[in-house]
C-alpha cells in the first residue's frame, strides 16, 4: 500500500469538495484578504445562507479559516498552499496552449 495514501484520500476529497462552482467562487473570494459572509455573497451573487453552508464545509475540509473582529467574523484562505493550489488551476484553465495535437 502506498505510503501516501491517506494524504491522496483526504487531496481528492477535497477536488470533490471544489467541484461545486458556488464553493470554489465562494474561496476564490477569500484568496485575496479575509471577507464577512455578507460581502462574500454579495461577491458570488447568493445568499448568505448559502454562503455560510459552504463556508462549513470549507472549514470543515480546513480550505478556510475565520477569525472574529468584534462581532463579526470573517474568512479568508487557510494558508498559501490554498491559495497556490486555486490560483494555479484557475490560471491553467485560462491557458490555450494546444499540448495536445488537434484531433484529425
Amino acid at each position: 500500500m502506498d505510503d501516501k495514501q491517506p494524504e491522496i484520500e483526504v487531496a481528492a476529497e477535497t477536488f470533490k469538495l471544489l467541484g461545486d462552482p458556488t464553493r470554489l467562487k465562494i474561496l476564490v473570494a477569500c484568496l485575496s484578504a479575509p471577507m464577512a459572509v455578507g460581502d462574500i455573497a454579495h461577491k458570488v451573487e447568493a445568499s448568505p445562507s448559502l454562503v455560510s453552508h459552504h463556508l462549513r464545509l470549507l472549514r470543515g475540509a480546513r480550505l478556510v479559516r475565520r477569525t472574529r473582529q468584534a462581532r463579526q467574523m470573517y474568512y479568508e484562505a487557510a494558508d498559501h498552499h490554498i491559495e497556490h493550489v486555486v490560483s494555479d488551476m484557475i490560471a491553467h484553465a485560462g491557458e490555450h496552449d494546444g499540448l495536445d495535437d488537434p484531433d484529425p
